[in-house]
């Protein structure tokens, strides 16, 4: 399972101009989900994704996470993260999740940290979404469950 994650002012998604999804302060997670990822990756990403410490604190330090600042995510669901470029110049999609798979996992996701507290929110799985975003930093993490980076 990949995450990129970004710290946002707020964030919104729509679906052919119709608003699906927004949050204020918080995270932006577009999640990729493997084809061989199971709940043990799900649960280190959220776990991650909750508590990481990329928000200031009273010192302007990143010290406080999701759950100390009372923030919300918003999770899309982007299996291009698992884009293979390493041979030629059309990405191979091979070990992303099938659909039916994926979209499990994605609900699964979602679950899981409203389950640790997190106000969370979805994008529409399968849909062409428009993600607007105002970036806070900006700052940007990747998480990969396979540790990879």
């Amino acid at each position: 399972m990949r995450a990129v994650i970004q710290r946002v002012k707020s964030a919104c998604v729509t679906v052919e101009s119709k608003l699906v999804s927004e949050i204020d302060t918080g995270l932006l997670i577009f999640l990729g989900i493997a084809h061989d990822d199971t709940q043990a990756e799900l649960d280190y990403i959220a776990n991650k994704v909750a508590n990481l410490r990329i928000f200031e604190d009273a010192d302007g330090k990143m010290n406080c996470s999701l759950l100390d600042i009372g923030g919300s995510a918003l999770v899309v669901s982007q299996f291009t993260l698992y884009g293979d470029c390493r041979k030629g110049r059309r990405p191979s999609f091979i070990t992303a999740a099938r659909p039916e798979v994926a979209s499990e996992l994605y609900e699964k996701f979602i679950t899981t940290l409203e389950q640790l507290n997190v106000p969370t929110k979805g994008g529409t799985f399968q849909a062409m979404m428009d993600v607007q975003l105002i970036n806070d930093g900006p700052v940007t993490i990747l998480l990969d469950s396979d540790k990879q980076f």
